[in-house]
């Protein structure tokens, strides 16, 4: 991943962060308020539609956090293919350390989780999740008191992250499993990697074998959003014309371009010609997979994922439901606010000392506990697994308190720690 489109990455997910973040208050406002009643009878209104003997109905929330998700969950499909392909993880150099980061801000929680609820520990999945555009609109908002390389680094260690969430949410919280669909998901998803085998680079033969997939997959009973997963890693990466010779391609529109120069203060045809030759190739030259995480990131950072924050945030502020499930409850918030920073710094640095990974020399060990914490806000993450986990209305009220005051806390102290360490670096220059 080059330094243009990290950049670009991480101010749409920084000013998602933001809207995140007021969707959120806003929910939390509307449920508390008057039109409280309103709120929750909207999210279970049925919505749905019948083709021939096909009836799918779901409910606005279902139809958000299994439909929307899916999408938002192929986004981050290709973000994992292309790190793994040709980014961050795409060697084992520098995949090495965010890899061991991640693996030690999900194995620490969840193990801190299960340790306070040995009893009741499908709720393990919900503090190993890291909400990547909640912890980079901090960054943002701290603007260049922040390394540039933390950024790069919470970016690399978000989508192991995302990777590790995907794989519980499609083992573990799964409901009745129908396995005569199986055959037809298999079916449909061999289809769609035969387009990619044969070298098909139009992305509407995906998309709509895609929907199939989604269908087949929620059917079987499997959360609906790992089909966005598997339909990413079947995307191709290739491109249909490689950069040379779009390179030859502009350059010998443009000299014919400047041929066709007149006095006339307006494009001829031949001119039009040269620019729609231009771009017919411009996007030929662009690989599918870019060109579908393009288009999806701007609905998932300013549609989906506010939409799902304002539909599933919204819960009645009441610390005695807390109280009722108090271990479920610390177990969340010690997770996310104890069990993130200490996985992340504390088998990175033991990896380290074993010689086992190498610490990039452009980034701290302070910087890695602050990462640490920040990884600490799993918010919109943690909220969809706690869907999934749990059933009673009032423990998910209570898990969804917990998430916010550890996210909260988690977010001041990332903040603070980042804060401390520009001041050091200023006094130092001084």
């Amino acid at each position: 991943m080059n330094i243009s489109t990290i950049q670009s990455f991480i101010s749409k997910e920084a000013f998602s962060g933001v809207l995140l973040f007021l969707a959120t208050v806003l929910a939390v406002i509307v449920a508390n308020s008057s039109l409280g009643e309103s709120y929750y009878e909207l999210w279970k209104m049925s919505v749905g539609f019948s083709l021939g003997e096909l009836d799918i109905k779901m409910s606005l929330s279902h139809w958000i956090n299994d439909a929307l998700m899916a999408l938002f969950f192929l986004l981050v499909g290709l973000e994992i293919k292309r790190e793994m392909l040709i980014g961050e993880l795409s060697s084992l150099q520098k995949a090495a350390f965010p890899v061991v980061a991640a693996i030690g801000g999900m194995l620490i929680p969840a193990s801190i989780y299960i340790a306070i609820n040995p009893d009741n520990p499908m709720g393990f999945g919900i503090p190993m999740a890291t909400d990547i555009a909640f912890a980079l609109g901090i960054l943002m908002l701290l603007g260049s008191r922040v390394n540039p390389s933390l950024k790069v680094f919470l970016v690399a260690l978000a989508v192991v992250d995302d990777l590790g969430a995907i794989i519980v949410v499609a083992t573990v919280y799964t409901s009745e499993i129908h396995a005569s669909y199986f055959v037809y998901a298999g079916i449909t998803y061999a289809l769609i990697w035969t387009l990619n085998i044969k070298g098909v680079r139009k992305l509407w033969p995906y998309l709509i074998l895609g929907v199939a997939l989604w269908y087949f997959v929620h059917a079987i009973g499997i959360h609906a959003t790992i089909a966005g997963v598997l339909l990413a890693f079947a995307i191709p990466i290739g491109s249909r014309i490689d950069e040379r010779e779009f390179i030859d391609s502009a350059r010998e529109s443009i000299t014919l371009f400047e041929s066709h120069m007149d006095k006339i203060p307006a494009l001829n045809h031949q001119q039009i010609d040269e620019l729609e030759r231009i771009n017919y190739n411009s996007i030929k030259v662009r690989s599918p997979l870019v060109r579908l995480e393009h288009i999806l990131h701007g609905y998932s950072a300013f549609l989906i994922m506010p939409l799902f924050a304002f539909a599933n945030a919204g819960v009645i502020i009441d610390f005695s439901t807390m109280s009722e499930h108090l271990n479920i409850v610390l177990g969340v918030i010690l997770g996310l606010l104890i069990g993130k920073p200490i996985g992340i710094f504390g088998l990175t640095y033991l990896a380290t000392k074993l010689k086992i990974v190498k610490k990039p020399d452009t980034i701290t060990w302070s910087e890695i506990i602050a990462a640490g914490f920040l990884g600490g806000i799993g918010f919109t993450m943690s909220i969809f697994i706690t869907q999934l986990a749990f059933a009673d209305a009032s423990l998910i009220a209570a898990v969804k308190l917990a998430i916010f005051i550890a996210s909260f806390i988690a977010a001041l102290i990332g903040v603070g720690l980042i804060l401390r360490g520009a001041n050091k670096k200023e006094r130092a220059v001084g």
